[in-house]
């Protein structure tokens, strides 16, 4: 499937992740450092421009489409990364992550482009079950569940690894049968 520009609103699209987006995406994590690195492990081991194009060449060059990255572009700018991770085709389900630059927080960005990628994810992709998981105590992150309707299901306990350290993560679902478009 070729995946085109999903348009979220007049000042956000999502355009899927390319080779030439790894230079500005590597910035980005670069000058958002001190902001991104609590709640993504990714950040400190993203060094250089060459860590960067490396994650990217994975995802472009992935055969089986497991992930889906869209860069998100915020009045013509890159704000952040929203991606389909883990599809798995056979259960119609996969998992939502996301980020956003700093100064692109608190603007309902992520929540918009979340409810839109939904669009695509239940009505063009055909899956059943979406599932977002976020650290305990990401309150802006946790929020855009929350305000989507999506089920709290618990606590994955220590499941993801941040360097020296794991952090607990709430896990949440939305089945397409409760989507309310």
């Amino acid at each position: 499937m070729i995946i085109e520009d999903i348009t979220v609103n007049e000042s956000t699209f999502l355009k899927p992740l390319s080779i030439d987006d790894a230079e500005i995406v590597f910035y980005a994590i670069d000058m958002n450092r001190n902001h991104l690195r609590k709640w993504l492990p990714f950040v400190d081991n993203t060094k250089s421009a060459k860590d960067t194009l490396s994650f990217v060449k994975s995802i472009v060059d992935d055969v089986e489409r497991r992930q889906e990255i869209f860069t998100i572009w915020y009045q013509n700018e890159f704000a952040g990364l929203i991606g389909l991770k883990d599809i798995d085709y056979l259960n119609r389900k996969l998992e939502l992550g996301y980020w956003l630059i700093e100064k692109c927080t608190g603007k309902g960005i992520m929540t918009a482009s979340v409810e839109r990628i939904l669009c695509f994810v239940f009505e063009e992709l055909e899956l059943n079950r979406v599932q977002i998981k976020c650290g305990v105590g990401n309150h802006s992150s946790s929020a855009i569940p929350k305000k989507l309707s999506f089920v709290f299901e618990g606590i994955e306990r220590q499941g993801e690894r941040h360097t020296t350290h794991y952090i607990n993560l709430e896990v949440y679902s939305l089945l397409k049968t409760e989507w309310i478009k």
